[in-house]
């Protein structure tokens, strides 16, 4: 009774305060008279304030204060003090002209924006993206491209604040876009685009004419280059692992930023800069001497699959631009297009280098190699076609590397009753065991190593072909069997959840992939495990860890590849189909364990010397048996 006095009480107390607070807001609220005269106050406050604020003006101008102002509406007053806010540049207020420019040509459509002068649209025009939308570079003013300098009088401009004066004419087959930021008729900086037919790249320069009183050249006049990549891919964080901003500089090194989180460089002598988005690139390209330092940033957008997320990473470049007399005279190259190897290669500036085929001898074999293969391939075959006969001849190319894994496979078999008689003979001597046990190997010409060997050569190619089919432009929206696209993955369900490291999709190719790799391990893995001996004393059991490797390699295959491509899923499903029958022939047909016998036989009569390593292996072996014998007798004492 008492809790529920005090909690009406509570809410009387409450009540109480409400009250008296609604009393005093109405007891203090002014009257009519009051606030008109307090709003008379307030607005001559306001316009004492303005009238200080432009007799202190600051010099700083931005595009707002010249967004509605139109110089031939002004009387002669109002043009002084546009002159005294803007400088010379008040000129270029003047002059009229239409807010976009539209240009098209055999591969783009491209808009021109007025203020800034620079590309507010670029469209590729022969090529859509997954959900069969045109690919768009720039667009929704995701980039920004401008100049910011000092002027004589003290002031600091920005291009994208002023309005250019378009022009286009014709060079032949060429188109001239020019886009001049006017200080008077004679007087002028200069964005000239040149098109070319059937051309991504575009020639453009930077140059000014008349201005060399005008620039403040005490300080630096800067390039700051700003993009947003766009998604285009079905998976973003797919499309994200290969969309990276890359850079040549020192004349021919190239090096990236970072993969997928935040980064930032400051680099001198570059080249070019690309800001690559996966299958398609925007690539800024010096013509004539290389940019003196360049501060360049990569910031990751994509946080979460299942978000949809409109860009991936974010770029930005800030570059000084040298003045030559009191002038500006920068000859730039502007490549909107495909990240293709051929494409890139035509303009001999080294640009195909921004595409990820691996490094050192990875990235060489693909280049040399299986770039080379697989487009001699696809001009006569249909690509996933290509895919399969690629394959083929890569594991032809390699069966040798079979033949030799499977010949020291077959020793070792027939050596199985020599060396578990020795491991019996010498039981409580793991030492000797071991001793022994690489004698006969020795002499039979049956070394363990001489499988391993030729293993490692393999891995070479599968890392290339682990680079190659992501990267391959020429998979882009090609289908084949159930697969749409063979450069992203092939999906056969759609799942209503989203499981993580694996996705919302059921893909087919690495299912096949993983079922493959499961039956050639089990294969070969149970032949090694069955000629093995119990393991060494100390040492790891390995026949026990092959076990679990032919149970966890498939299913690593099958949740890393489901959002991989799917040409790299079906080379690994055919890949794995061709060694297993490749085994089954060199087993059965070709390796005849009675020859091979008679040639250990022959081996085991004559002498061998041991190589360096071999007597190096003896003698420390033997150390190790001469200390276990001392520390065994020190203990019977």
């Amino acid at each position: 009774m008492e809790e529920k006095k005090l909690d009406i009480n509570s809410i009387i107390g409450f009540i109480l305060i409400f009250g008296i607070l609604v009393f005093m807001m109405y007891q203090s609220t002014p009257s009519p008279e009051e606030i008109e005269a307090k709003q008379k106050e307030t607005q001559e406050q306001v316009e004492a304030e303005q009238k200080e604020s432009k007799q202190n003006e600051a010099v700083v101008t931005t595009a707002a204060d010249f967004a509605t102002t139109n110089t031939q509406a002004l009387d002669s007053t109002q043009r002084v003090a546009l002159q005294n806010k803007v400088g010379a540049l008040s000129y270029a207020l003047a002059l009229p002209g239409e807010a976009i420019t539209n240009v098209e040509t055999d591969v783009f459509e491209l808009k021109f924006n007025r203020m800034g002068g620079h590309l507010a649209e670029v469209k590729l025009k022969n090529f859509v993206d997954y959900d069969s939308v045109p690919i768009y570079l720039v667009k929704n003013k995701n980039s920004n491209f401008n100049l910011t300098f000092s002027t004589s009088d003290g002031r600091t401009r920005n291009t994208q604040d002023f309005p250019f004066q378009p022009s286009v004419t014709k060079s032949g087959e060429n188109t001239i876009v020019s886009m001049k930021l006017k200080f008077s008729e004679t007087k002028f900086l200069e964005y000239r685009y040149e098109l070319k037919p059937k051309d991504y790249m575009i020639d453009f320069s930077i140059k000014s004419q008349g201005l060399n009183g005008e620039f403040n050249t005490s300080e630096p006049i800067t390039l700051d280059w700003k993009q947003k990549g766009m998604r285009h891919a079905k998976s973003i964080s797919y499309e994200n692992r290969y969309t990276r901003l890359t850079y040549m500089h020192n004349e021919d090194r190239v090096e990236k930023l970072s993969q997928m989180g935040d980064d930032e460089e400051t680099v001198e002598d570059v080249e070019w800069l690309s800001y690559r988005q996966h299958f398609f690139s925007s690539i800024l390209v010096t013509n004539d001497s290389p940019f003196k330092s360049v501060d360049m940033t990569s910031k990751n957008l994509v946080e979460d699959e299942e978000v949809d997320s409109l860009f991936t990473k974010l770029y930005t470049s800030k570059m000084p631009l040298a003045y030559n007399g009191g002038e500006v005279n920068k000859s730039l190259g502007l490549y909107y297009g495909p990240t293709d190897a051929k494409t890139l290669k035509a303009y001999d500036k080294s640009l195909e280098e921004s595409i990820p085929f691996g490094w050192g001898i990875f990235g060489w074999i693909n280049k040399a190699i299986f770039i080379q293969l697989f487009g001699f391939l696809s001009g006569f075959l249909p690509y996933g076609i290509a895919i399969i006969v690629m394959t083929i001849l890569v594991k032809l190319m390699l069966s040798f590397v079979q033949y030799k894994q499977f010949m020291s496979q077959a020793k070792m078999k027939i050596l199985k009753p020599e060396l578990d008689a020795i491991r019996a003979k010498y039981k409580d001597n793991k030492m000797k065991a071991q001793q022994e046990t690489m004698a006969l190997q020795t002499k039979a010409g049956a070394s363990p190593m001489s499988g391993c060997l030729p293993g490692l050569m393999q891995i070479p190619v599968f890392y290339a072909l682990f680079m190659f089919f992501p990267t391959a432009f020429d998979l882009r929206q090609k289908s084949f069997l159930w697969a749409d696209d063979l450069s992203s993955y092939d999906s056969i369900a759609e799942l209503p959840f989203n499981i993580p490291f694996y996705g919302d999709h059921v893909a087919l190719f690495p299912i096949l992939a993983a079922i493959a790799i499961f039956f050639y391990m089990r294969m070969t893995t149970g032949q090694q495990t069955a000629m093995q001996g119990p393991p060494q004393e100390g040492m790891p059991d390995m026949g026990k860890m092959m076990k679990y490797m032919i149970y966890f390699s498939p299913l690593l295959m099958l949740v890393f590849f489901n959002n991989y491509a799917s040409g790299l899923s079906l080379y690994y499903f055919i890949s794995n189909l061709i060694s297993i029958g490749i085994m089954l022939v060199i087993k059965n047909y070709i390796i005849d364990e009675e020859k091979v016998l008679a040639k250990i036989e022959v081996s085991k009569s004559k002498p061998k010397k041991q190589n360096r390593f071999q007597r190096k292996m003896a003698e420390m072996m033997e150390q190790a048996e001469q200390q276990k014998q001392a520390q065994q007798k020190r203990k019977k004492k």
